[in-house]
């Protein structure tokens, strides 16, 4: 299995969150890579480490997070590799709930998002987005339709 983290959605990526999914809530699960310094697109100073700027994004992004319905659920450092084989660990794991695709592809189109997005950029050597749904909830929320 390769691994490559990305900064951005490719194409595909982006064409299959737009497609119909789970009805319901999502929990993106984010595994995070650093840079070891922030660097900015539009060329800024920074004195900042990559976890530093990302820090800013993650703030604003949990406010924002909770002002479309949904929330971080889990932030944590990764310390080791207990099973399997990587090239790398990532830094961080953090997994946050968001209401629907919807509601998240709203939130990212948002101009709050647009404006903290740069601290992201600047902070992050790469990530992998998992998206995943709550296969019991579905089921329970489908038992209670019909």
């Amino acid at each position: 299995m390769e691994v490559k983290n990305s900064v951005y959605p490719n194409e595909a990526q982006i064409r299959g969150f737009l497609e119909p999914g789970a009805e319901g809530p999502i929990f993106m699960v984010n595994l995070l890579k650093f840079k070891a310094r922030a660097d900015y697109a539009d060329g800024r100073a920074s004195s900042l480490t990559g976890e530093q700027a990302y820090g800013l994004y993650s703030d604003a992004v949990s406010m924002l997070l909770k002002e479309f319905g949904g929330g971080a659920i889990f932030s944590g450092t990764v310390e080791r590799l207990m099973l399997g084989e990587v090239e790398e660990l990532w830094d961080k794991v953090v997994i946050a709930m968001y209401p629907s695709r919807q509601a998240m592809l709203e939130m990212m189109q948002s101009p709050k998002m647009q404006e903290i997005g740069a601290h992201r950029a600047a902070g992050l050597a790469g990530q992998l987005n998992i998206e995943t749904v709550d296969v019991a909830s579905l089921l329970a929320s489908e038992k209670s339709i019909t």
